[in-house]
């Protein structure tokens, strides 16, 4: 039962994103940057529904969609790629693992929305890489990173790694934390059964720029954790 339920979720939710994606790709050469991204947020909300995730967000109120925010958050699964831009109004660009922009048809989209590749294996190209997304941020243009870099393989946070805590010092934005819970237990890594539930997206208050300023990125790294620790749940 199980399996034929994940491969008609897989099946109707694969159909339902080629339609998105090529509604977005379009959309990307016909319209501004804050109608693709409302679209994407309306598109991404029905795709959540469609595949049974039955999305919960609490703290919009933290969010002034007026401000320029460094986004951070836990990364719990690969449908964290629909669930964020369906909980997170605004408009953003993420930092992105560089192997995305060579998947045909992907790259291009990620790369046409303003997407950043990081090189994990090759220092000068990551701080290359982090070099443009403070340049955006300093633009006026939001950023997602999340700052474990891989999805979780166990349901918890994993380690932070110190790369984005360095922007953040340097960016001049505030930082607004927020925490995915139960995305994997509904598809956990390398999985195929998807178990339809609900799942909770919790943002937290801005961490102000004036407090990251007077941090190490040590310090900030394991401070911003364990703020998104406990707006999951893991404290």
């Amino acid at each position: 039962m199980k399996m034929v339920r994940s491969t008609m979720l897989w099946t109707a939710g694969t159909a339902f994103f080629a339609f998105t994606f090529v509604i977005l790709s379009v959309g990307l050469f016909m319209l501004s940057r804050e109608r693709v991204f409302a679209l994407a947020r309306f598109l991404f909300s029905i795709q959540t529904r469609l595949m049974g995730i039955r999305l919960n967000v609490t703290g919009l109120e933290h969010l002034d969609r007026t401000k320029t925010y460094l986004i951070m958050g836990n990364h719990q699964s690969l449908f964290d790629l629909f669930v964020i831009p369906a909980a997170l109004p605004g408009v953003y660009t993420a930092v992105e693992a560089a192997y995305h922009f060579s998947i045909p048809l992907w790259g291009s989209l990620i790369a046409r929305w303003g997407c950043i590749p990081i090189h994990r294996r090759n220092l000068e190209k990551a701080k290359e890489s982090l070099d443009i997304a403070r340049q955006r941020l300093r633009e006026g243009i939001s950023l997602i990173i999340l700052p474990e870099g891989h999805r979780t393989l166990t349901g918890r946070m994993g380690e932070f790694k110190k790369g984005p805590f360095h922007l953040a010092r340097q960016a001049g934005a505030d930082i607004l934390p927020f925490a995915i819970s139960g995305l994997f237990e509904y598809n956990a890594k390398g999985a195929f059964h998807l178990n339809p539930k609900p799942v909770q997206v919790a943002i937290g208050p801005p961490i102000p720029f004036s407090v990251c300023a007077g941090m190490t990125p040590e310090q900030l790294r394991d401070w911003v954790r364990g703020v998104i620790a406990d707006l999951a749940g893991e404290c």
